[in-house]
């Protein structure tokens, strides 16, 4: 059985498309803000004629405002930045330290071009192509420019020109548990990532009980057989951190087949080369994919505890993602890096 949490930005993308195919909607967009915010910039939000919403500006604090408002005939343009908080609308609850929050609106007619935007962007956060959409205020959006994944400010605004990147976020798939992941599974949702946690065996599940963080996936199934069936994006690192050179090893064979921009085995060095060997004979991996293999995994920075292990581990899978775009926009320098992984 699989647990499964979609995230709330692509809740909102599903439920849009569901609207917008038979009525217009509102987009909401955050764009900036000051003092403490609940939701980043980025986040998303999405209203009907009804009064029906998914997602959230404020965790709370502007959404009924913004209903009310919109219920009188407010924001009608095609685009509009509407401000809540100092110097701005005044919030059902006042923003955290005196905050204040600018969202971008956008009406949004229900027409097919509407719902061909809202899919791609739905499949830029699902893994597909990355798009950065751009617009002139109080104009529609008419450009979705396709974009490589990586680091990437998530939305630039200078009124009235106005960029959002849309992109899956980093995904860490954890192979196998082990308290090392456990750390991993922390460090990785402190940064950002989705994590996705592949273990099958009871002892260890059991194990698992109450330690995983809300959001976090956890796939009762061998890894191997999750990257077989379901596969990855390219924003995506694949570790696998139990020493059982059976589920390792399988899941290294099968995750050379896909497109993750890390791989990495935990072992000493000994260990590694042994693992090495064991992926030519009897897995049948040659020269290049065995290059793409971090192994040791992780940086050197001397690290004995298992929370020093995973912090190595997740430095390095987080300097090779900060690397990502230049990556795949130069394959040479991505030859480069296996060149170097293999050495």
């Amino acid at each position: 059985m699989t647990q499964s949490i979609l995230p709330l930005d692509i809740q909102v993308l599903q439920q849009a498309i569901a609207w917008a195919r038979e009525q217009p909607i509102w987009f909401c967009t955050v764009l900036k803000t000051w003092g403490s915010a609940p939701r980043s910039p980025g986040a998303l939000m999405v209203a009907n004629g009804a009064g029906a919403w998914c997602g959230s500006l404020s965790g709370g604090c502007v959404e009924e405002s913004f209903l009310n408002e919109l219920a009188a005939g407010r924001w009608r343009e095609p685009s509009q930045v509407v401000t809540y908080g100092d110097g701005g609308l005044t919030p059902d609850t006042a923003l955290p330290c005196g905050g204040r929050l600018d969202v971008l609106v956008e009406y949004l007619p229900a027409q097919p071009q509407t719902v061909d935007m809202l899919q791609t962007l739905l499949s830029a956060l699902q893994g597909g192509n990355a798009v950065k959409k751009r617009l002139t205020l109080p104009d529609a959006c008419r450009e979705l420019i396709p974009i490589a994944c990586g680091a990437h400010p998530q939305v630039e605004y200078c009124s009235p020109q106005i960029s959002i990147w849309y992109s899956a976020p980093p995904r860490l798939i954890i192979a196998g548990w082990s308290v090392v992941a456990e750390f991993c599974v922390t460090f990785a949702c402190a940064v950002g990532f989705e994590v996705v946690v592949c273990e099958p065996r009871s002892d260890f599940l059991a194990q698992l009980d109450g330690k995983l963080p809300e959001g976090v996936r956890l796939v009762r199934r061998m890894p191997a057989v999750y990257l077989e069936t379901e596969g990855c994006h390219a924003h995506t690192a694949i570790v696998a951190l139990t020493h059982d050179a059976r589920m390792d090893d399988l899941t290294i064979m099968e995750a050379v087949n896909t497109p993750a921009f890390y791989i990495g085995a935990m072992g000493s060095a000994r260990n590694s080369d042994k693992r090495r060997e064991r992926l030519v004979r009897s897995g049948g991996l040659d020269e290049p994919a065995l290059a793409r293999l971090h192994a040791p995994v992780g940086v050197a920075i001397g690290s004995k505890t298992p929370a020093e292990i995973a912090l190595s581990v997740m430095a390095d899978v987080v300097a090779h993602k900060n690397r990502l775009a230049t990556i795949l926009a130069d394959p040479d320098q991505l030859s480069h890096q296996h060149d170097l992984a293999a050495k």
